[in-house]
């Protein structure tokens, strides 16, 4: 039987998911050990190791490394399946294979945004992001249960994530101008960061790669939310940043479309919400401004973060 290598590096790890053939077999046992149908097999994409199994189910699984993502996934599909107005899947089978958890859920009908997204037109763009900001608000208003009691807190992920900051923009090549204005950009914003209201549960996900579409009559619709691997509770205007950042890119009525469909009212959408939004997308433990930002010319046109954050949240 193909075994899955424990204990395993990140770099090793990344080698084994370019390569399906190596995990194929260990795969395949997990779904024969649950009477699982798994032919065809058929390797997906993702951060984790993802396979359709059949026609109807998927096979999700996390290195050890990855266990808090399972931890994640597995307490928010419970939590949202059957309770907001789109299909999310639901959780089948979760287990251990070789030290490595894993998820067995159904597979959703839809087309993946990502693919469709550049052949809409701005009126099904706006549109679409005016769903989403709906889908984020329904989401939220799910109780947010046992993620509450996932670690790291908002509060301490928050200071984490803010001692590393620099570091991590400098890593991934954030212009050194707005490198150098960094430290204080966000003394500057820290007042507008939320703070005190509930925590409410997010997907930190709403990417168009894990929003799936369907076409009734002349009207797209989302029809399904999958990936929660990075659930978890904290404020709400933290998912707002993948589809701002990802779709709205800049476009002052693609954004208008989001807000006002997450439930923004037209005086609350304020200097004070662009520096949160700015601040969080740069506090953000996955923040690359040069894969997030989708601006033509940013670097060249922003020469403070002040001036980015007018470009990326033209509010």
């Amino acid at each position: 039987m193909q075994r899955l290598p424990n204990p395993i590096t990140r770099n090793e790890y990344r080698a084994l998911r370019a390569e399906p053939a190596r995990w194929r077999g260990a795969a395949a046992a997990i779904a024969a050990a649950h009477g699982v149908t798994a032919d065809p097999l058929r390797p997906l994409g993702g951060s984790n190791l993802v396979a359709a199994l059949g026609e109807g189910d998927v096979l999700k699984l996390f290195p050890p490394f990855l266990r808090f993502q399972w931890e994640a996934e597995r307490r928010a599909l419970a939590l949202v399946h059957g309770r907001v107005g789109v299909a999310t899947p639901a959780l089948r089978y979760e287990g251990e294979h070789d030290g490595w958890t894993y998820l067995i859920m159904s597979r959703l009908a839809g087309a993946s945004l990502d693919d469709v997204w550049p052949s809409l037109d701005e009126a099904d763009r706006c549109d679409l992001l005016a769903q989403i900001g709906a889908l984020i608000a329904e989401v939220q208003r799910v109780p947010p249960g046992p993620l509450v009691d996932l670690e790291p807190s908002w509060a301490d992920r928050l200071r984490v994530q803010r001692a590393a900051c620099v570091a991590r923009h400098r890593e991934r090549g954030l212009p050194a101008a707005l490198l150098d204005d960094l430290d204080a950009y966000l003394d500057r914003t820290a007042a507008a960061l939320p703070t005190g209201a509930p925590p409410v549960l997010l997907t930190g996900e709403y990417t168009p790669e894990n929003l799936l579409v369907a076409r009734d009559h002349d009207h797209w619709r989302i029809v399904g939310l999958i990936d929660f691997g990075d659930a978890t509770t904290g404020p709400s205007e933290y998912d707002l940043l993948g589809p701002g950042t990802f779709l709205a890119a800049g476009d002052p009525l693609r954004l208008r479309a989001l807000l006002e469909g997450r439930g923004y009212a037209p005086h609350e959408l304020t200097p004070r919400l662009r520096d949160r939004l700015m601040a969080l997308l740069l506090l953000h433990r996955h923040s690359d401004l040069s894969v997030q930002v989708r601006i033509e010319g940013w670097r060249a046109r922003a020469r403070t973060l002040d001036e980015l954050a007018t470009l990326v949240w033209p509010l």
